[in-house]
């Protein structure tokens, strides 16, 4: 008998039923150092992984970030039913190519290209990769009309203010001189002052921010397009700008759309966005968009036999997946401008209610209060009080209740200036942002009664804070700029 129960005992315990944690690799620990021999149960498997992950922050408070944290039950359908689809196999999945043809005609109509469904542009796995797509016809563009006109193409620049690293990434993987202009003053971004003084025949284009990732601000694209102009009139040097919209581009159309900054200025011929920002879509969506089709050189185009079918490709990945510009696709058919309109109008508001609360609280100064004039929907601070604690000790003290507040300084001529900044997304509501709020104010009265010893190192505050007052200068990432 007790064999018998002993022996069936042993055949539940191993069978699907079994208490997944009696299992032999949760009693054992999960593989880190090797890989492992044996495999376990799919439900096992899971689980472990699963309990990992609640390690993480959670992504909805991580106002650090501008990538989307919230999407409708819907684009978690869609995006299982296009797990499987390649976006670079066009002839296998040719509606999936379809939906992205769509959503380029459709920007490009968004961002007033002078002929919408002949422009060239292309879905991309990030803003990051989609702007040195930009960067890149850019210089092949310069390098063609130098060398037609029998002068040197080797010493190519392009200006541009405080950017995101992936600018940084091209100046460097495609050898070309970028020229970061410093920030003097009160100012925080590339002033059209600034264009004279960088500029001349070797530059390829000025890359203008349109929602900058340490304020959120936008940069004066018209006012710098004017600048150019009259640069060309003086010197007869012909630049491109470049906008480099990832924040902005989903936004301004919307809820600012008398605001100049797009093809509507010929001078821009190429615009970068991220899609799975205020475009609202899964992560891993971006786009390159350029003016018309002569804006972006043949040179860049590769034509590839793939699986059966001729594809052009100008991406700098090869495979990728579909589902991204599919949830995009359907982001546009189920918003349209209304939609998009309300939405960001929503956030616009709340993050309007955060900054006038923020200033009244004393030790802080709005930089940027969620203008729809100056920027996107952002909040972004600094210190001026003179308290016991630094930005980074506040950030420390609020990641206790779960918010992620970046606090960093800016670029390296003003790396004594800390700036923090909350990112006001699609599914940060009114009652969590009063949450944050009351929070907030609880920090500010714990860290005035008791002072920290010493300020956070960059281990201690966590990688979000960006280090501590003495270390170097970020170039920010923009919370998963893809």
């Amino acid at each position: 008998m007790t064999t018998s129960a002993g022996a069936s005992m042993g055949r539940h315990e191993s069978g699907n039923d079994a208490d997944v944690y009696t299992g032999q690799l949760m009693r054992h620990g999960a593989p880190k150092a090797g890989f492992p021999d044996r495999g376990t149960e799919a439900r096992l498997a899971y689980q472990l992984v699963h309990d990992e992950l609640m390690l993480d922050g959670v992504a909805r408070m991580n106002l650090a970030t501008f990538c989307t944290t919230w999407a409708e039950p819907e684009v978690h359908k869609l995006m299982d039913e296009s797990l499987d689809k390649n976006m670079i196999d066009k002839d296998e999945y040719p509606q999936t190519a379809e939906l992205e043809r769509r959503c380029v005609r459709m920007l490009a109509d968004l961002w007033h290209a002078p002929d919408p469904a002949g422009t060239a542009g292309t879905s991309t796995t990030g803003s990051s990769e989609a702007a040195m797509l930009g960067g890149l016809a850019a210089k092949f563009a310069w390098r063609e009309r130098r060398r037609a006109e029998g002068r040197p193409a080797d010493r190519p620049n392009f200006v541009c203010g405080p950017v995101q690293v992936c600018w940084e990434k091209f100046a460097r993987y495609f050898d070309v001189e970028i020229r970061q202009v410093p920030l003097s003053g009160d100012t925080y971004f590339l002033t059209p002052d600034d264009i004279e003084r960088h500029c001349d025949e070797n530059t390829v284009m000025v890359v203008c921010n349109f929602g900058q990732t340490f304020t959120g601000l936008f940069e004066d694209v018209k006012g710098i397009s004017d600048a150019l102009d009259r640069f060309q009139e003086r010197t007869g040097h012909d630049i491109r700008i470049h906008v480099d919209a990832a924040n902005g581009a989903f936004v301004a159309p919307f809820v600012n759309p008398d605001l100049v900054w797009d093809f509507r200025l010929p001078r821009v011929r190429s615009i970068n966005a991220s899609g799975h920002k205020s475009g609202l879509a899964p992560l891993g969506a971006g786009w390159a968009v350029w003016r018309t089709e002569e804006d972006l050189p043949e040179d860049l185009v590769f034509r590839v036999d793939y699986l059966g079918g001729n594809e052009a490709t100008f991406n700098l990945n090869f495979s990728r997946p579909g589902g991204q510009v599919v949830a995009q696709y359907y982001g546009f058919v189920r918003l349209g401008r209304e939609g998009y309109r309300r939405v960001h109008s929503a956030l616009y508001e709340t993050a309007q209610h955060l900054a006038e609360r923020i200033s009244a609280m004393g030790p802080f100064e709005v930089i940027h209060g969620g203008d729809p004039d100056r920027g996107i929907s952002a909040v972004a601070w600094r210190m001026t009080g003179d308290e016991p604690f630094t930005p980074y000790d506040l950030a420390d003290r609020l990641r206790t209740r779960g918010w992620l507040v970046p606090a960093y300084p800016l670029s390296a001529d003003r790396q004594d200036e800390v700036v923090q900044r909350v990112l006001v997304r699609h599914g940060f509501s009114r009652d969590m942002a009063d949450l944050l709020l009351d929070d907030l104010v609880r920090s500010i009265e714990h860290l005035r009664r008791h002072p920290p010893a010493t300020s956070l190192d960059q281990d201690e505050a966590g990688g979000f804070n960006h280090g501590a007052r003495s270390a170097p200068a970020p170039s920010l990432g923009g919370g998963g700029r893809g």
